[in-house]
């Protein structure tokens, strides 16, 4: 078998069990025994179990930030409003679930795993390897939104996140209870609907106040 057959095999299984169980739950023999490979080969071509986890991530990040890059290149000549910004965001998205051809609901999971549980290497090496285009995104979201103070944007930032990787990581749920086959409504048709609701969640101009009661919060 091939080296790249071999790597492709095992970054399937662990992309697949990772999302269903999480990383500490999946051992090594479990993703040998779903790619069909020994032990030996998992060690040889990443290492470590850590590494495996890190190669995983790589294995989406890297397309998705080159194609983010791209995209943000043609918006920095231009003044981009919000959506346009979550639209390149979402395209970049969508261009590297078709290149990686995996389902994208398990990069919405892995992506959640990776906030939810303890995983400070792997957090460090998305850092290290994929922060600048993150901040870059950031910036370009913080300069389309300026009526919106540093808190504000903050726990918005954190509120479209997570809104948007339940949405993508429930996709196949959420689009059933509407009686519908996943198939029918693909990964950008849904993005149609969700960049708008994201684009009203950071950029609305009401500014709270934080030390407000909450009774003065729901009624301004």
């Amino acid at each position: 078998m091939a080296n790249s057959e071999t790597v492709d095999k095992i970054l399937h299984a662990a992309t697949v069990l990772f999302a269903e169980r999480g990383f500490a739950e999946t051992s090594l023999r479990t993703i040998t025994c779903m790619a069909d490979v020994n032990l030996a080969a998992v060690n040889y071509h990443f290492g470590s179990k850590k590494a495996l986890i890190q190669a995983v991530f790589t294995r989406f990040l890297d397309p998705f930030c080159k194609a983010l890059e791209n995209n943000l290149d043609k918006l920095d000549r231009e003044s981009p409003s919000v959506r346009d910004v979550l639209l390149a965001a979402g395209g970049a998205f969508v261009a590297t679930q078709r290149e990686v051809n995996e389902r994208p609901e398990r990069f919405a999971r892995l992506m959640t795993l990776a906030y939810t549980q303890s995983q400070e290497h792997l957090r460090q090496h998305c850092s290290e390897r994929f922060g600048g285009t993150l901040a870059r995104l950031t910036k370009l979201l913080q300069v389309a939104a300026p009526n919106t103070d540093y808190m504000q944007f903050y726990w918005r930032m954190n509120f479209m996140l997570g809104a948007s990787l339940f949405t993508l990581s429930s996709f196949e749920s959420i689009v059933a209870m509407l009686g519908k086959n996943p198939e029918d409504i693909p990964i950008d048709e849904m993005l149609k609907y969700l960049v708008p609701a994201m684009t009203g969640m950071l950029q609305s101009d009401q500014i709270v106040d934080a030390a407000a009661p909450v009774a003065e919060i729901q009624n301004p």
